[in-house]
């Protein structure tokens, strides 16, 4: 009995902790919502206090004028005080939610580093095990399951009014129309703004492209650290038989692209 009641209180420690930022956020959510009604609930106790102040201040002849700024705080801020606590609770709550997700960002980040270096370093090897010629191979084999999977029959295909040629872009699984010389002048575009800029994100070779944003084309991109920007193409039949081009990156647009030191 006392194992199970260990385990399950385990269990619960794990489910809070795994959701706390999102457990904080309803918190203050619901802090905001309440501040907001214990402080509209004190501003009749408030008014009534500084109406029997004004009573006494005639009933004394004092000046008749609006009572003075400071006299208003000393003799309603209790009344509020209840508000600043919750107040005070909503902020840390909101503040502990944002601290938390920074903290888990900042470590997905630093794994997913280490992981894109590993398949660098594993790429590397395999096109020294085997030469560039089968690896060529590989990449065309994993390019027509792409479309495969992925078949255009199911899927919008985008006129970009850039060619007529059918392309598929690896990344975000969009069919769109295009042509190779396009695409390998927004691959120019993209290294000049790069040798500028020193980063880019993949939205802005979407934007080359034709193609509308995505939440995942402004998460990643290449820094000017990780070499020149290439594209990968591959030529493959799509499920009617129509060619089409599949777009691809030697280099992957990566997380951190932003913040090099």
């Amino acid at each position: 009995m006392k194992k199970e009641i260990q385990k399950t209180t385990k269990e619960i420690g794990n489910l809070i902790s795994k959701n706390s930022p999102t457990i904080l956020t309803a918190m203050g959510v619901a802090g905001l919502l309440t501040t907001t009604v214990m402080a509209v609930r004190a501003t009749p106790k408030a008014l009534r206090i500084l109406e029997m102040e004004k009573d006494y201040r005639y009933e004394k002849n004092w000046s008749t004028e609006d009572i003075p700024k400071w006299d208003v705080v000393k003799l309603t801020w209790k009344c509020y005080m209840p508000a600043a606590v919750m107040a005070s609770v909503t902020i840390a709550c909101i503040v502990g939610a944002n601290s938390i997700n920074l903290r888990r960002n900042a470590a997905l980040a630093g794994v997913y580093s280490i992981t894109e270096a590993a398949l660098k370093e594993y790429q590397a090897k395999v096109v020294e095990t085997i030469g560039e010629t089968k690896e060529r191979k590989i990449k065309d084999e994993i390019a027509k399951d792409k479309i495969a999977n992925n078949p255009v029959s199911q899927n919008e295909v985008v006129i970009t009014g850039k060619g007529e040629t059918l392309c598929y872009e690896s990344m975000s699984g969009r069919y769109f129309k295009s042509d190779i010389e396009k695409l390998k002048r927004a691959e120019n575009i993209l290294n000049n703004a790069l040798l500028k800029e020193d980063f880019i994100s993949l939205n802005d070779a979407y934007y080359e492209f034709g193609l509308a944003n995505t939440v995942m084309g402004e998460d990643v991109g290449w820094h000017v650290d990780d070499g020149m920007i290439a594209f990968d193409f591959s030529s493959q039949l799509s499920e009617d038989g129509t060619p089409c081009l599949v777009i691809g990156y030697e280099h992957r647009p990566s997380y951190d692209y932003m913040d090099r030191r």
